[in-house]
């Protein structure tokens, strides 16, 4: 039985992944959360099919049972794994500029299908396309720190793997690991 390895390809990625979701739990200003830049770096490099999937979305479910569980959780959580699709489109470019493009865009999906979600499900927002475009105005404001902590969160993440490579390379990032 092949068991999954622990090398530093993947401990530092799931240790930088926990010290990221444990910032969740600190004190922060609304929507400027590491969870998009979680998802996001999972997805680019984490090896495996599923392992990519599980640990964010595993790291995002313990903070929410912290937090507290919401109605919009199955919205939430289908946008990361989304996000961690997106990243892995980034497995073999993980650069400067596809990671903030990336980055955009992985904001921009949340924001979108987030905000979806509430006019659909929720009862703030009439059920026309009118209360829908008053339901993503209203959100306007906040998609700006959204996108403030998914660029921070994501520069920290890429920035401090792509250094910590540079200190101590491991193995080459092309090596392949037992998948999850």
């Amino acid at each position: 039985m092949n068991r999954p390895t622990l090398s530093p390809r993947i401990l530092t990625p799931v240790a930088m992944i926990a010290a990221a979701a444990a910032a969740r739990l600190l004190p922060h200003p609304p929507n400027v959360t590491p969870l998009a830049a979680i998802a996001l770096f999972s997805g680019a490099c984490l090896p495996g099919r599923r392992r990519p999937f599980v640990i964010p979305l595993a790291a995002l479910f313990l903070s929410d049972l912290v937090i507290g569980l919401h109605d919009q959780m199955p919205v939430v959580y289908g946008s990361f794994a989304l996000i961690v699709l997106l990243g892995r489109l980034l497995r073999a470019r993980r650069r400067a500029l596809p990671i903030a493009a990336a980055t955009l865009c992985g904001s921009v999906l949340f924001f979108a299908a987030t905000n979806f979600g509430v006019w659909a499900f929720g009862s703030l927002y009439p059920r026309t396309f009118e209360g829908l475009l008053a339901c993503y105005i209203a959100a306007l404001p906040f998609f700006g720190r959204t996108l403030l902590g998914d660029t921070f969160f994501s520069a920290a993440l890429f920035g401090g793997l792509a250094l910590a490579e540079r200190i101590s390379p491991a193995r080459p990032t092309g090596a392949r690991e037992t998948s999850l």
